[in-house]
């Protein structure tokens, strides 16, 4: 196969694209590197579909590495033809190699290879040639009698055994009999036990395979794996044997009977339990695969939610029992202050929790209230909201989600980070980071348990890691990382940069002060000249000298800068003042094709430095819409059907998206309410983070569910 060419034509690009991104890929260089500074080489492919390009590589060269086993293991036994290497050759997937291995593969025991074993090999070779006028499949039998073989019976039992392994190995057979499975088999699911909780709708439930969407196939899967449902593959055993007697089937002889035979024994026995688990494999990989892109496009979302910058902030991380923690951070992120109160049930000290507020509300000058979205989340609310009126100086508040604080908080990494500061008053300063940044605090937290996907448990974890660390990788090197500031967990996410430089960059910092250009970052230890190519464009140093260091502009790309810079008459203080406005004017007048060739760059990334030098510092999150900050707090009770409200997005899943309306439980809009036009999956309009407009349709206060939708009731 022609790996090249095939990624070509599946993508859709250009002979050159592929050759480039492949090679640049082969040389050890990061997506992110080759997404923001090798856009010339590749076409300007963006970071999704080069990782995408990645994977299929790298599952083409495992196939490609697969044949070749197969072909020496064919050959050794000498058993391989022409026609068999040109099969290989063209094989597309796993499946269709391992159908055209599964003939020559050394098998375990079989009744198949026990009749081998007793010399009936001929007698089967003999019955399904159906050879005219030869003698009788009984009359054969006779010449293959001994010690081992007692009866004429046992015999053609044997040799039926060989049939049906053989029609059972046959490629040919096993492509026809699949893909008639998949196109008119019926997905059928029943109950395993009386009561099945979550699973009640699918007591009694079928579906055809080929439509059947991957959400109820994870759900069904979880189902059959904690034993509450059985699930099967109906299909007409018909249509499958039809088959296999037009291929095995001729000049109805007397053997033919015993082909027949041997065929419905083979396709019951040995092809469609092993067809029926290719299927159900096939359906989870490929429910597992989307799913895996919904969720890592969710994580995308939800780490590119704009940050609410430079407000000193309150996290109130609720709790009933033990109290509600406290938080005060600065607008850097520093902890001023900590401290526990205690507003919600069973101690209800409400006047002393708003005194102690209101003396930190004062003293730091607070903005913000940023509150955890878990047990005591509403009374907590209630009684910020309150609060926030009394002081009318302001203040706003956004309920933040909480998941994987805790698991954060009780983290080594939590520990070294504050060593003073026990897991629930840590979990109230992740609270309040999130709201000013989310992506440097979730950046600490595994990607899994940030709650933006479904049935992330059931799927493979291998895969699901790469993506979202793919995600979170692509997300911190597209917004930048200041050196001086950054933790190590955010370094290490910075292409080209391990845990252990990382590690260095930080020491470093400790031991000679702060960093003062890029070019220092070659002094680390273990950061050598090839880890420097790719993270240096990604790391910004506001308090360098040349003005470069604080933007995306590479330093390969550092002399063509100034020399377009000098060409427009603009200093360094013009550009950080912000002075640049001739700049976008005159590479106009000049010409961008006619400026690229002069600065020997390309157009790209000429256009990327121009951008690049008109906002230094710039933050691509600030162009975002804000997020929802609220002052007053409803309850689920207070909601009412056709009543309008504003939300914000955040969850999308295959049927529909969980919208935060301002009550302790998210709203669900069903796909079916998303929009008057068909749309194939929720993603297609909303994503995480979105602000939208949203109308009651149904609450149920007692099962706390609320439906919602998205288009506007019509007036009476």
């Amino acid at each position: 196969m022609d790996i090249l060419k095939q990624l070509e034509t599946e993508f859709n690009l250009k002979p050159w694209q592929v050759k480039n991104t492949v090679e640049l890929i082969d040389d050890g260089n990061t997506i992110p590197f080759i997404a923001r500074y090798r856009k010339e080489a590749t076409g300007s492919l963006d970071d999704q579909l080069l990782r995408e390009m990645n994977d299929r590589l790298a599952y083409l060269r495992n196939l490609e590495e697969q044949k070749e086993k197969v072909i020496s293991s064919i050959t050794e036994q000498e058993l391989m033809t022409d026609e068999v290497m040109r099969s290989i050759e063209n094989a597309k997937t796993m499946t269709e190699l391992e159908d055209i291995y599964r003939p020559f593969r050394p098998k375990r025991k079989t009744r198949a290879s026990v009749a081998k074993a007793k010399g009936l090999q001929g007698l089967a070779d003999a019955i399904l040639a159906q050879e005219k006028g030869s003698p009788s499949p009984e009359i054969m039998a006779k010449d293959y009698l001994s010690e081992e073989v007692e009866s004429i019976e046992d015999a053609l039992q044997g040799a039926r055994d060989i049939i049906a392994e053989t029609v059972s190995d046959d490629p040919k057979g096993r492509k026809l009999i699949r893909y008639a499975v998949k196109s008119q088999g019926i997905l059928n699911v029943k109950g395993a036990q009386e009561e099945l909780g979550v699973y009640e709708m699918y007591k009694e439930y079928s579906e055809p395979v080929s439509k059947v969407a991957r959400h109820r196939v994870l759900a069904v899967n979880r189902g059959e794996k904690e034993g509450f449902l059985k699930v099967s593959i109906d299909f007409d055993k018909t249509v499958a044997t039809d088959i296999l007697y037009s291929i095995y089937c001729k000049n109805n002889t007397s053997s033919t009977d015993e082909v027949i035979e041997a065929i419905d024994d083979a396709y019951s026995r040995l092809i469609f339990p092993s067809i029926e688990r290719d299927i159900r494999n096939e359906l989870t990989d490929g429910a597992c695969e989307k799913s895996i892109k919904v969720f890592a496009e969710n994580t995308r979302q939800l780490l590119m939610q704009p940050p609410v910058k430079g407000n000193v902030t309150i996290g109130l991380d609720p709790g009933y029992r033990t109290g509600c923690k406290v938080a005060v951070i600065d607008g850097t992120g520093k902890v001023l202050d900590t401290g526990v109160i205690y507003p919600a049930p069973p101690h209800s000290k409400i006047d002393e929790a708003k005194k102690k507020i209101t003396a930190l509300v004062k003293k730091y000058n607070v903005k913000m209230f940023a509150i955890g979205n878990g047990t005591a989340s509403h009374e907590t609310e209630v009684f910020a909201a309150e609060l926030i009126k009394e002081l009318d100086c302001g203040i706003t508040y956004m309920v933040v989600s909480e998941a994987g604080a805790s698991v954060y908080s009780a983290s080594k990494l939590a520990a070294e980070e504050f060593p003073d500061y026990d897991v629930s008053l840590r979990s109230a300063v992740s609270i309040a980071r999130r709201l000013q940044d989310p992506l440097a605090e979730l950046v600490k937290i595994d990607p899994k348990a940030i709650g933006v996907g479904q049935y992330q448990h059931d799927m493979p974890q291998k895969e699901l890691n790469n993506a979202l660390d793919g995600v979170v990788e692509d997300c911190v090197n597209s917004v930048g990382v200041d050196l001086n500031t950054a933790s190590p967990q955010l370094l290490s996410r910075v292409a080209g940069v391990t845990s252990a430089i990382a590690k260095n960059i930080v020491k470093f910092r400790e031991d000679n002060g702060a960093f003062s250009s890029r070019s220092q970052l070659l002094k680390v230890a273990k950061l050598g000249p090839k880890a420097y190519e790719q993270c240096a464009g990604f790391l910004r140093v506001a308090e360098s000298k040349n003005v470069l260091d604080n933007t995306a502009v590479h330093p390969e790309s550092y002399e063509a800068a100034e020399r377009l810079l000098k060409l427009c008459g603009i200093e360094d203080g013009d550009v950080r003042a912000g002075n640049t406005a001739t700049l976008q004017l005159k590479v106009k007048t000049l010409g961008t094709s006619a400026l690229a060739a002069d600065l020997g760059i390309g157009e790209p990334t000429l256009t990327d430095i121009v951008s690049e030098i008109s906002k230094p510092g710039r933050d691509p999150r600030d162009e975002l819409p804000k997020p929802l900050l609220r002052t007053d707090v409803m309850g689920i009770e207070d909601l009412k059907a056709g009543m309008e409200l504003k939300g914000t997005v955040r969850n999308v899943i295959d049927f529909g998206a969980f919208v935060d309306v301002g009550v302790h439980q998210d709203g669900l809009v069903h796909i079916s309410q998303i929009t008057n036009r068909y749309i194939k999956h929720p993603s297609d309009i909303l994503k995480v983070g979105d602000i939208v407009t949203v109308w009651v349709l149904d609450v149920d206060v007692k099962r706390k569910r609320i439906s919602l939708t998205m288009k506007k009731p019509k007036e009476n």
